[in-house]
């Protein structure tokens, strides 16, 4: 991929995988570059979305961002809280967030999966109002699908290793899996 092409694809939107009535649907904060210019979600080689995605036992296999609609015969999906591709989370702005925020909380009551998974703590914060939010299964919902905050799995949050990231994604995984109903 050129810079160039890279560059074209400032402000493009990428699909979201989605259908009605998945186990989770994965939330990113917004498309980066590569994901815009590739058309696939978490297509930045040094993002772990997918390795994590398997280490968590969510996938049986690592899959490649260009499998993504693979995901929704596990019962899986992705969207994001903004559609816009930039280069980096922090060009987005608190108002464009909050924005996101409704927008998403909008297309979860249409789709209504029974976890959403937003994948970025701070992002989460802002597009939800929730300064105080932790890491881990959320009080809020929205109607009846849960939400669960997850490390955003960019290669530039250095704060998670792959590992601790599946083990987080894990913690979803053995709730989000489990046939509705049982406890």
């Amino acid at each position: 991929m050129t810079p160039e092409e890279l560059a074209a694809a400032r402000g493009r939107v990428v699909d979201d995988v989605a259908a009605d009535g998945l186990a989770v649907l994965f939330c990113g904060i917004n498309p980066g570059l590569m994901s815009a210019a590739t058309g696939h979600h978490f297509a930045r080689p040094g993002n772990r979305f997918w390795p994590v995605l398997h280490r968590s036992g969510f996938t049986p296999r690592r899959l490649l961002p260009a499998e993504e609609r693979e995901l929704l015969t596990y019962g899986l999906g992705i969207t994001n809280v903004v559609a816009r591709a930039t280069a980096r989370a922090d060009e987005l702005s608190a108002e464009e967030l909050r924005t996101g925020g409704e927008l998403l909380r909008a297309r979860v009551g249409r789709l209504r999966p029974r976890w959403l998974a937003v994948v970025g703590i701070t992002a989460y914060r802002t597009a939800f109002q929730e300064p105080r939010a932790r890491m881990g299964r959320q009080e809020r919902t929205i109607g009846e699908t849960g939400i669960w905050v997850l490390p955003n799995p960019s290669g530039l949050n250095a704060h998670w290793t792959a590992e601790s990231m599946a083990e987080e994604y894990g913690r979803l995984r053995t709730v989000a899996l489990r046939p509705p109903g049982s406890p």
